[in-house]
């Protein structure tokens, strides 16, 4: 069921763009998109806004021991950049081989701790990303503006996440406005896909109690890389 409320369609269409769902669910998304011409350029919107996300992603190329295991497994017996040197069409079959051949050779491999990011918007504004968050394979978090914020000096801005319902958020401190922060694993604790982290504007000092009291600034879910 699509929800009325226009902030929830915007998350759910978000959502949708980066295959979060269940496959019933995409498909139910994807025929609303496809008889509302509103919803349909609010995708297209998120779908050039995640690309632009990622692009602020920096590359982690594959170890040179992996390369070399994609060369044998694709059976060169050369260098692969002499033989493309020498035939731009086998260079074509050189590439399909190395793009077979890692996706063969990955599957065994031991995958690794998960990096996760998250882009952190105001509520209903699609495509106006105010804050990044990536997660490292050790599980810090590093916490990036992308904009400049001011708030009055009698309020703080607080930083929170939901991973279970049932317990509730859980506050990861107090950030300012404009400036990076870095968050230790220890006090981060476990990410998954889909978890929720939000900033909130607080009294001085920050929340009262063990919940956000204030607006909501910027909010968004964590999506495994």
């Amino acid at each position: 069921m699509i929800p009325d409320d226009p902030q929830e369609q915007h998350l759910l269409i978000a959502e949708y763009v980066l295959g979060l769902h269940d496959a019933k669910r995409q498909q139910e998304i994807a025929a609303w998109l496809d008889r509302d011409e509103v919803a349909s350029h609010t995708a297209r919107q998120w779908r050039e806004y995640w690309l632009g996300a990622a692009q602020l992603l920096e590359p982690d190329p594959l170890p040179p021991r992996l390369w070399r295991r994609v060369a044998r497994k694709a059976g060169l017996t050369r260098p692969w950049w002499q033989l493309a040197w020498q035939s731009p069409g086998l260079w074509r079959t050189v590439s399909a081989s190395l793009l077979l051949a890692v996706a063969l050779l990955l599957g065994p491999l031991r995958e690794p701790a998960p990096e996760y990011t998250v882009i952190l918007q105001a509520p209903g504004e699609a495509a106006s990303p105010g804050w990044r968050i990536t997660v490292s394979k050790s599980g810090d978090l590093q916490l990036t503006p992308l904009v400049d914020s001011h708030y009055a000096a009698n309020h703080s801005v607080q930083f929170w996440t939901l991973q279970d319902p049932a317990a509730g958020p859980r506050s990861l401190g107090l950030v300012e406005p404009g400036r990076p922060a870095l968050i230790p694993a220890s006090q981060v604790g476990g990410v998954q896909g889909g978890q929720l982290f939000e900033l909130t504007l607080e009294p001085p000092g920050g929340s009262p109690g063990a919940r956000p009291t204030g607006p909501i600034l910027y909010i968004g879910r964590a999506v495994a890389l």
